[in-house]
């Protein structure tokens, strides 16, 4: 009983220590406005669709595992279809689409190809299309990284990007885990 009543003078005394005489509502914080998109909801969900989709492909390779690299390239070509390009300025729209064609065609020869190296290739193909797309869109739902390893394919290097600035090398999966670097982030 006594190390009962201890704790709670000690508990009584810490909550009195750590109080001030300010009253409750001068504490909270407004809360923080959320900027507006530049896109419409449906645009910024729709292209959202796509990112998580290519994030999929990513964690794949980075697990080494061509089964889940060929589910996740299904994801890529459906979420292509959902990014509504409509809104979009007529040239920022043909580039845009011409990059959604890019990936569509290089997510096939992914699927198609047999070994982890040849979908790592293809990925890389992925990868610079996407990173080109973000940036003519100029989507600014979340912040894009884009990571570099420079000894990929024989030390030409290549890129891939990331939701995190955390480096998961999709090039060499737990050879070289950590291997890379951020090379640009993007948060319009």
């Amino acid at each position: 009983m006594k190390k009962i009543l201890s704790a709670m003078v000690a508990l009584a005394f810490f909550v009195a220590c750590n109080s001030s005489d300010a009253p409750a509502e001068n504490k909270a914080e407004a809360p923080a406005e959320k900027a507006k998109s530049a896109h419409s909801e449906a645009f910024n969900a729709g292209f959202a669709d796509l990112l998580n989709a290519y994030y999929g492909l990513k964690d794949a390779l980075v697990a080494s595992d061509t089964a889940r690299a060929n589910a996740a390239v299904v994801f890529i070509e459906r979420s292509i279809d959902t990014v509504k390009l409509d809104e979009l300025e007529a040239e920022v729209k043909t580039t845009a689409a011409s990059f959604l064609g890019t990936i569509k065609g290089n997510a096939a020869s992914l699927a198609a190809a047999k070994d982890i190296e040849a979908k790592r290739k293809e990925f890389q193909l992925i990868s610079d299309a996407m990173y080109d797309l973000v940036r003519t869109v100029r989507y600014d739902g979340q912040k894009v990284y884009q990571q570099y390893c420079p000894m990929a394919f024989d030390n030409t290097g290549a890129a891939w990007l990331s939701k995190s600035d955390e480096i998961l090398n999709p090039y060499f999966g737990d050879k070289m885990l950590h291997c890379g670097e951020v090379r640009d982030s993007l948060a319009f």
